[in-house]
């Protein structure tokens, strides 16, 4: 029998071993905590509208004067798709309108989830009023925008930075209100991040202080896919799949993925869980991996473990990208949802690692030319580079390193896609920016 003393002792060395287990996985609650959060309409647009929103309440009164500066691949991520609850209305303008007239900045990246019929015309007649000036930010950010506002003799002032929420200065009247250092888009720490430690949080971590995050992100982002599929939006992609053939589970997961995303860019007011930012990489990170889940009867811990890998994945690959660049960034979430779907058919951490190398081999040439209808397409493109990887993985038919851009490891692969991206792909961005803008 075992004595007390013996028995306290054994009690808390579990206790501590358990609180080492929570540390290690620390990083990975932060960045879910951080990153899976509900939007409403493409981020950007709700960036500027949040921006908006605060500088309004800043001035406390209807401005007179609105000055909105936004970096290139605000432009680019604004200039297509629809603002939502604003009677499908796009722009710039718009989005500025709808935050100033919402004025609800404690919403976030739902600042526009709740606005009447007296507040769209309001909207409407702002956005064409000709009193918001839009002006190309000199700034070296990539993702930037500034709002100043005038009324009465008083005016605010409100800059976001490096990502959609992250104001980094507020001024009233001249005098700085509120300051923050700019700091690097992708923190230092999270180049740590490996894919085999990634795998073992998917496999280990507790899912406690996560669950609830998961949950969410099933549940909005599966409820806005079966709109997507049920009525029509945009050009349609995920209804135009699902016809090639109803009844193959490879389909339904592309097709549902799609889906969501046709109802996202076309003005659905359905909230996503975003992931890295986008609500199309939330939805392709998680929706096709629970169809697959479904399908395979995975039960709930498992599909909550698929879809933590999933965000995991996607999360690391976008941290050597950026939030915004010339690389579409469904390719990652379609490396993720890849990833998990060969964790719910319980291949070996080796043969997931060789998924994504794989994934990233097919589809890394795809460009990002902004939001709007076609990203549907894109998804599923994706979501069909993940299976394809996953299915040479299994058959164990892999690209090895020296094929192109695949190197020797996963890590070190993912390492060079980021370089790729966020390097090589500068000026073919700029290009983009130029022709859809008919420069």
């Amino acid at each position: 029998m075992l004595t007390k003393k013996y028995q306290a002792v054994r009690e808390r060395s579990r206790i501590l071993e358990d609180v080492l287990m929570q540390n290690k996985y620390a990083v990975y609650e932060e960045a879910l905590a951080e990153e899976l959060i509900p939007a409403m309409g493409c981020t950007e647009p709700i960036a500027i509208a949040y921006c908006a929103a605060v500088c309004r309440e800043q001035l406390g009164a209807f401005p007179e004067q609105i000055e909105i500066w936004v970096s290139r691949n605000i432009i680019k991520n604004v200039k297509s798709v629809v603002v939502p609850n604003t009677n499908k209305m796009k722009g710039i303008e718009v989005a500025c309108a709808a935050g100033v007239v919402a004025a609800h900045s404690e919403r976030q990246l739902e600042v526009l989830a709740y606005i009447n019929q007296e507040e769209k015309a309001e909207i409407k007649a702002l956005a064409e009023s000709g009193k918001i000036n839009i002006h190309v930010s000199e700034e070296p950010d990539i993702f930037y925008i500034r709002i100043f506002l005038a009324a009465g003799g008083n005016n605010a002032e409100v800059t976001i930075r490096t990502d959609h929420t992250n104001v980094t200065c507020i001024k009233k009247n001249g005098a700085t209100v509120l300051e923050k250092p700019i700091v690097p888009a992708e923190e230092e720490a999270k180049s740590l991040w490996r894919i085999e430690d990634v795998l073992d949080a998917a496999r280990n971590m507790p899912l406690d202080n996560v669950k609830h995050l998961l949950k969410r992100q099933i549940d909005f982002n599966m409820a806005i896919s079966k709109e997507g599929l049920t009525n029509d939006y945009g050009a349609s992609i995920g209804k135009i799949l699902l016809r090639r053939d109803p009844d193959s589970l490879r389909i339904r997961a592309r097709a549902s993925a799609a889906a969501g995303s046709d109802a996202r860019m076309n003005g659905c007011e359905l909230p996503v869980v975003i992931t890295s930012g986008s609500g199309n990489q939330g939805i392709t990170a998680s929706v096709p991996v629970v169809v697959y889940a479904h399908a395979l009867a995975a039960g709930e811990e498992k599909m909550l473990r698929a879809v933590l890998l999933s965000d995991l994945v996607t999360i690391y690959l976008k941290q050597g990208i950026g939030k915004l660049s010339a690389y579409c960034g469904a390719i990652s979430a379609g490396c993720g949802a890849g990833a998990a779907i060969a964790f719910l058919y319980d291949c070996t951490d080796d043969q997931i690692e060789h998924a994504v190398e794989n994934a990233l081999a097919i589809n890394s040439g795809i460009i990002c030319d902004g939001a709007k209808s076609s990203c549907a397409a894109k998804i599923a493109m994706a979501v069909e580079g993940g299976l394809m990887g996953v299915d040479m993985s299994v058959a164990e038919r892999n690209f090895a390193g020296g094929d192109g851009i695949v190197q020797n490891t996963a890590d070190e692969t993912i390492a060079a896609v980021g370089k790729i991206a966020s390097q090589g792909m500068v000026e073919t961005d700029k290009e983009i920016i130029d022709v859809m803008l008919g420069l």
